[in-house]
């Protein structure tokens, strides 16, 4: 290999893509997460609310502040995820521009030899 061969940069930029695909992956578990908590906040705010549940007010602030942390987390993930993805397409375009910029040679179409 050469001084000029990019194919060491090629591979840390494919690296660094499926790092940054671990990113967004566990972003999305937390997102779903986050939902699961807001929907879990609302539903006991509701049987509170409703008077299905015996002491209230421990559980309607447990309930606001499950829904409030669902909410932060959420607003938070999808941010992190959105840059993420940013970056995945970023890194995948310089990788495109890297390989295209490679002076690649076109193998005929020679017999292969047998075994």
């Amino acid at each position: 290999m050469t001084e000029d061969d990019p194919t060491d940069d090629i591979s840390a930029i494919e690296a660094r893509i499926e790092e940054l695909a671990e990113i967004a992956e566990r972003c999305r578990k937390f997102i779903l997460a986050s939902k699961v908590a807001i929907a879990g906040g609302a539903a006991l705010l509701l049987v509170v609310i409703l008077g299905l549940f015996g002491s209230g007010q421990v559980a309607a602030l447990g309930s606001i502040a499950l829904m409030l942390g669902g909410i932060v987390s959420l607003g938070s993930n999808v941010g992190t995820l959105r840059q993420t993805n940013a970056a995945i397409s970023a890194a995948e375009a310089l990788r495109s521009d890297m390989i295209s910029s490679i002076d690649l040679r076109v193998v005929g179409d020679a017999p292969m030899k047998l075994m």
